[in-house]
Order: C-alpha cells, then sequence, then structure tokens
C-alpha cells in the first residue's frame, strides 16, 4: 500500500478510537444518566445524525472544490471545539447542541478521508476502501473497550479522553495529509465520449443501491441504541456489551484477510458481496431476537460483524467506481450522508417501536428493512450496460 495511505489509515484509527469512547453508550448515558426516555434519546441522535448527514454531503463538495487537506483540517476544527465544549459541559441540554456540533464537524472528514483513500491508490481498488473500513473498526475496538472501564468509573473521563484523541488526530492530519493529493488519476468524463446522460444514470444508480444501505444502517445502528438498552434492562453489564463492540471490531481487523481471501476464491462481484451480506444481517438479527443472555448477544454481533464485512466496505467502493472525475468527494458524501441517515432514522424510530410495542415488534420491522434492501442491491446496476472492474476482481458493480 502507498505511504499515504498508511497514513490515511492511522489518521483513521485514531479518529475513531476517540469518537468509540462515546457513541456506543450515547443512548445509556442520555437514558440512565441524564434521565431522558428512549425516544428522547433517539431525538437527540438523530439531530446528531443529521447535523452530520449535513457535514457529509458539504464535506464531499469541499473536496472537490478545496481539496481533502484543507476539507479535514475544517473538520477536525469544528468538531474539536465541540468536544472541549462538552468535556466542561454535558449536562441538558448543552449535550444536544455540542453533540450536533460534533456530528456536523465528523461529517464533513469522512468523504474526503474515503475519497483521497480512493484517490491514493486508484489500482487497488476494493483494497484501499478495505483498508480505511478496517482502521475504522480497529478505533472501534480500541476505544469501545476502553470506554466501558472508563465509563464505568466515571463517564466525565469519557468526554476528556475522546477530546485528548482528536487532538492527535489534529496533529497527524496536519503534518501527514498536506502532501496527499485528492487527484484520482481517473480520466475525465466531460467529453464527447462520455455523455451526461450516463453520468446520470451512475447517479440514479448510486442513489438506488443508497435506498438499501440506508435501510440496512436503520436496522444495524439498534444494536448501539434500542439493544444497547435492552441488554441493561435484561442485567448485562455495561462492560460486557461495550465487549460486543470491542469483539466486532477485532474480528473485523483479524477477519478481513479471510474474507480477502474467500471473496478472491469466488470471483464474486460487489453486487454479490453486498447480498451476501444483507443475508447474514439476517440470520444475526434473527438471533439477537432470541437472546436472553449474553451468550446470545455475542453470537449475533459475530453473526453481524460477517455480514458487515461483506457490505460496509463494498458501498464506497462502488461510489468511486461511478463517479466522474472531480466528482469522487461528492459521490462519498452521498455514501457517507445514507449511512449517517440510517443512523439518524434508526434510533428515534427503534425508540418509538419499542416505547408503543416491544422489542420483539422491533425485530420484525428491521427484518422486512433487510428484505426490501436485498431488492434495491439486485435492480441498482440495471440501468447501466457497462462492467466495471474493482481491483482484481471483475464481475458487475
Amino acid at each position: 500500500m502507498p505511504r499515504a495511505l498508511w497514513l490515511l489509515i492511522i489518521g483513521m484509527v485514531v479518529n475513531v478510537t476517540g469518537s468509540s469512547f462515546l457513541w456506543p453508550l450515547n443512548t445509556i448515558y442520555i437514558h440512565d444518566h441524564l434521565g431522558k426516555s428512549l425516544s428522547i434519546a433517539g431525538i437527540v441522535l438523530m439531530l446528531n445524525s443529521g447535523a452530520s448527514v449535513i457535514g457529509n454531503l458539504y464535506g464531499g463538495s469541499l473536496f472537490d472544490r478545496i481539496g481533502g487537506y484543507k476539507s479535514i483540517l475544517i473538520g477536525i476544527s469544528i468538531t474539536l471545539t465541540a468536544l472541549i465544549g462538552l468535556t466542561f459541559w454535558h449536562g441538558w441540554p448543552a449535550y444536544i447542541v455540542f453533540q450536533s456540533i460534533i456530528g456536523f464537524g465528523t461529517g464533513i472528514i469522512f468523504p474526503s478521508m474515503y475519497a483521497m483513500a480512493g484517490a491514493v491508490w486508484v489500482e487497488g481498488g476494493r483494497k484501499a476502501f478495505n483498508a480505511i473500513y478496517v482502521a475504522q473498526n480497529l478505533g472501534v475496538a480500541l476505544g469501545a473497550s476502553l470506554g466501558g472501564i472508563v465509563a464505568a468509573y466515571s463517564f466525565q473521563l469519557i468526554f476528556l479522553a475522546n477530546t485528548i484523541m482528536y487532538v492527535l488526530f489534529l496533529l497527524i492530519a496536519l503534518f501527514g495529509y498536506k502532501g496527499i493529493s485528492g487527484e484520482s488519476g481517473k480520466p475525465a468524463t466531460n467529453d464527447i465520449n462520455v455523455p451526461i446522460v450516463k453520468n446520470r444514470k451512475k447517479l440514479y444508480a448510486l442513489l438506488i443501491l443508497c435506498t438499501g444501505y440506508l435501510l440496512c444502517w436503520v436496522a444495524y445502528v439498534q444494536w448501539q441504541t434500542t439493544i444497547a438498552t435492552y441488554t441493561q434492562e435484561i442485567n448485562i453489564s455495561l462492560t460486557q456489551y461495550s465487549l460486543l463492540w470491542s469483539i466486532n471490531g477485532a474480528l473485523i481487523v483479524i477477519g478481513q484477510p479471510f474474507l480477502n481471501g474467500v471473496m478472491k476464491h469466488l470471483k464474486a462481484s460487489l453486487k454479490l458481496q453486498m447480498i451476501i451480506g444483507i443475508g447474514i444481517f439476517v440470520v444475526s438479527f434473527l438471533v439477537a431476537g432470541q437472546a436472553t443472555l449474553f451468550s446470545g448477544f455475542l453470537v449475533g454481533m459475530i453473526i453481524l460483524t460477517i455480514g458487515e464485512m461483506f457490505i460496509w466496505p463494498a458501498v464506497p467502493t462502488v461510489s468511486f467506481n461511478l463517479a466522474p472525475k472531480g466528482r469522487e468527494g461528492f459521490y462519498q458524501g452521498i455514501v457517507n450522508s445514507t449511512a449517517t441517515g440510517g443512523r439518524m432514522i434508526g434510533p428515534l424510530m427503534g425508540g418509538i417501536i419499542v416505547d408503543m410495542y416491544n422489542i420483539s415488534a422491533l425485530f420484525i420491522v428491521l427484518i422486512v428493512l433487510f428484505l426490501i434492501a436485498i431488492i434495491t442491491t439486485l435492480l441498482y446496476d440495471r440501468g447501466l450496460k457497462t462492467k466495471m472492474v474493482s481491483g482484481t476482481v471483475h464481475g458487475q458493480i
């Protein structure tokens, strides 16, 4: 891998480690420490994710205009300012304000990180996005494992730890990313050989794919919100719940080489990779829906992790392949805003369903969402007549 990609990987690990001190525990903090209902917790997370959606779209366009280096520094500066405020003022309603600002700031960062990864290793295809994805989950494993321990001692230290990690991320970006070019080396697509209508079809294909991607995230985020609170109600400790996310991140880091070998052996297209992942998600939620002990949730998390290893890196790869030259940031912004949109809708939807009915009703709704996602994934590229290549794996995207 290029040196520039390694710098992006290190930065992503530090970034996500810091945020992972807090995000798995957000709902628990709002519900148990601030004394708010699940529905209110869902609204707070919805505001955070809504601001992040705006940040994703703005950050993607910013990348295309001023490059990844300046875009990332702007995002870090906004986030770090809010984190410092949250360290000192984390009561109600200051928590809502700072979480919204954090959502906007972090939203700016991620499209640039993914677009830069694709640009510095175009020939790597999906491998570049797999590397960033693994880096994210290494950060999840480190942050969640430490976060559960720190939170059991003091939630106040969680906010401070998040801030310190972002200061480190700022230093890495400031001195490490300045020389990284955002140019992907793709051929220009604004000539007579590539008509505008073709680029429009590619955008439509991405939007259809992202519809299913959104539904998958709506379901996935329940593990961080409604399922998190449910585990507390059935006397699964905070440390055990945080351990689930540590295992999630560790499995992704350890299992990625194995997954790469499986995909190469199967010569699987990105479309097949995503459909397999959604099917595995269904199995995971069927297991979690029947779980009453920690061991049941552990099995569900392991299956969930396998599923996300198939899906989450594939969608940014498809987006990068579809993007015309000079629009890579915007297309990555769409993907990241879609994921964030799922994180925005999911907590509120899940909280309302559980408050009005029960956790079993929620699992039924989630299975239906996955079935719809399978349909959109099957159909998203029907308007495209070309086949694209991702790395050394050939096949329809």
